[in-house]
Protein backbone atom coordinates (compact mmCIF):
# COMPACT_ATOMS: atom_id res chain seq x y z
CA UNK A 1 0.00 0.00 0.00
CA UNK A 2 2.73 2.50 1.30
CA UNK A 3 4.71 1.78 -2.68
CA UNK A 4 1.72 2.15 -4.43
CA UNK A 5 0.61 5.30 -2.18
CA UNK A 6 4.61 6.65 -3.42
CA UNK A 7 3.73 5.93 -6.87
CA UNK A 8 0.11 7.86 -6.70
CA UNK A 9 -1.57 4.77 -7.59
CA UNK A 10 -3.48 4.99 -4.40
CA UNK A 11 -4.68 7.51 -1.80
CA UNK A 12 -3.54 7.00 2.34
CA UNK A 13 -5.43 9.15 4.63
CA UNK A 14 -3.77 10.14 8.17
CA UNK A 15 -5.56 10.91 10.80
CA UNK A 16 -4.69 14.24 13.25
CA UNK A 17 -4.83 11.96 16.07
CA UNK A 18 -1.56 10.34 13.79
CA UNK A 19 0.16 13.41 13.60
CA UNK A 20 -0.53 14.78 17.34
CA UNK A 21 1.04 11.38 19.17
CA UNK A 22 3.81 11.27 16.32
CA UNK A 23 4.56 14.59 17.71
CA UNK A 24 4.83 13.28 21.18
CA UNK A 25 6.58 10.34 20.55
CA UNK A 26 9.48 12.26 18.57
CA UNK A 27 9.42 14.83 21.67
CA UNK A 28 10.51 11.81 23.92
CA UNK A 29 12.50 9.92 21.46
CA UNK A 30 10.50 6.69 21.42
CA UNK A 31 10.79 7.83 17.65
CA UNK A 32 12.61 9.55 14.96
CA UNK A 33 11.50 11.68 12.02
CA UNK A 34 14.75 12.74 11.07
CA UNK A 35 13.77 16.40 11.31
CA UNK A 36 10.90 18.50 13.05
CA UNK A 37 7.64 16.96 13.40
CA UNK A 38 6.19 20.03 10.93
CA UNK A 39 9.06 19.15 8.33
CA UNK A 40 8.11 15.33 8.12
CA UNK A 41 4.61 15.98 7.74
CA UNK A 42 4.93 18.95 5.25
CA UNK A 43 7.02 16.78 3.17
CA UNK A 44 4.38 13.69 3.42
CA UNK A 45 1.82 15.60 2.30
CA UNK A 46 3.43 17.40 -0.27
CA UNK A 47 2.93 14.15 -2.17
CA UNK A 48 -1.06 14.53 -3.00
CA UNK A 49 -1.57 10.55 -2.62
CA UNK A 50 -1.22 11.49 1.49
CA UNK A 51 -4.20 13.20 2.79
CA UNK A 52 -4.57 14.76 6.27
CA UNK A 53 -7.85 14.23 7.84
CA UNK A 54 -9.28 16.04 10.62
CA UNK A 55 -10.48 15.21 14.08
CA UNK A 56 -13.95 15.25 14.02
CA UNK A 57 -16.79 15.47 17.07
CA UNK A 58 -18.39 12.68 15.46
CA UNK A 59 -15.04 11.10 15.69
CA UNK A 60 -14.77 11.24 19.30
CA UNK A 61 -18.74 10.04 19.79
CA UNK A 62 -17.14 6.78 17.62
CA UNK A 63 -14.21 6.72 19.81
CA UNK A 64 -16.30 7.37 23.01
CA UNK A 65 -17.85 3.83 21.96
CA UNK A 66 -15.07 2.29 21.58
CA UNK A 67 -13.86 0.14 24.84
CA UNK A 68 -10.90 -2.14 23.85
CA UNK A 69 -8.36 0.15 25.42
CA UNK A 70 -7.75 3.35 27.51
CA UNK A 71 -5.13 5.02 24.61
CA UNK A 72 -6.85 8.03 23.42
CA UNK A 73 -5.14 7.90 20.13
CA UNK A 74 -5.47 4.38 19.58
CA UNK A 75 -9.34 5.23 20.28
CA UNK A 76 -9.35 8.78 17.60
CA UNK A 77 -7.60 6.73 15.06
CA UNK A 78 -9.79 3.54 14.96
CA UNK A 79 -12.57 5.99 14.97
CA UNK A 80 -11.23 7.76 12.29
CA UNK A 81 -11.14 4.72 10.22
CA UNK A 82 -14.57 4.11 10.71
CA UNK A 83 -15.83 7.55 10.15
CA UNK A 84 -14.16 7.33 6.59
CA UNK A 85 -15.56 3.52 6.26
CA UNK A 86 -11.98 2.45 5.39
CA UNK A 87 -9.36 -0.28 7.15
CA UNK A 88 -6.73 0.56 9.34
CA UNK A 89 -3.33 0.19 8.17
CA UNK A 90 -1.48 -0.79 11.53
CA UNK A 91 1.05 -3.56 13.53
CA UNK A 92 -0.84 -2.56 16.70
CA UNK A 93 -1.91 -6.49 18.07
CA UNK A 94 -4.78 -5.13 20.27
CA UNK A 95 -6.26 -2.64 17.59
CA UNK A 96 -6.09 -6.35 15.06
CA UNK A 97 -7.67 -8.07 17.89
CA UNK A 98 -9.94 -5.80 19.04
CA UNK A 99 -12.15 -6.01 15.85
CA UNK A 100 -12.65 -2.35 16.19
CA UNK A 101 -11.85 -1.68 12.58
CA UNK A 102 -10.87 -4.05 9.59
CA UNK A 103 -7.20 -4.12 9.69
CA UNK A 104 -4.47 -4.08 6.95
CA UNK A 105 -1.21 -5.17 7.15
Amino acid sequence: MFDKTERQQGVLYVPAAVIWECTLLARVSRINLRRTPRTFFDDLFSNPAYQPVDLTPEQIFIGDELRFTRDPFDVLICAAARSLKLPLITRDAQIRGSGAVKVIW
